[in-house]
């Protein structure tokens, strides 16, 4: 029987949405207040969503407490309270949209699952905004 647990975090970073090949002009133009030169910050939500078969044995899909142990050691560890573009150097050369954070936190908790599971990353960036990936 196949299902899906999910873990939900929470961690706040600041960020600043610009692109080096286009003209300050142009960067203002299309990212608005998100190209303040001086950053800005969100409370972001994470959800993380483990889909498998259960352990017939354990009766777990995953143990909760690995899962949290991961996303601490791939994601809060390296995002909360950091300034993506200055500190985090998956973003030293990649803009860090929402779209891009949820890829990234993916990629860095995929390496760490068994490959039987199915991992998706659900990011709230606000309560409008929502980014989900699953690898595909």
């Amino acid at each position: 029987m196949e299902l899906t647990v999910t873990r939900k975090s929470h961690f706040n970073a600041a960020h600043r949405l610009h692109v080096p090949l286009w003209t300050d002009e142009e960067n203002k133009r299309f990212f608005g207040l998100c190209n303040n030169a001086n950053y800005h910050g969100h409370n972001y939500t994470l959800e993380v969503s483990v889909t498998g078969e259960i352990d017939p044995v354990s009766g777990y899909l995953i143990d909760m407490k690995v899962l949290q142990n991961l996303i601490e050691q791939e994601v809060l560890s390296r995002f909360d309270h950091m300034n993506l573009n200055l500190d985090v150097p998956d973003f030293k050369e990649l803009n860090p949209t929402a779209e891009n954070i949820a890829v990234v936190i993916w990629k860095r908790l995929r390496n760490k699952l068994e490959p039987t599971l199915k991992l998706k990353i659900k990011l709230y960036e606000t309560e409008r905004n929502i980014v989900e990936y699953e690898g595909k």
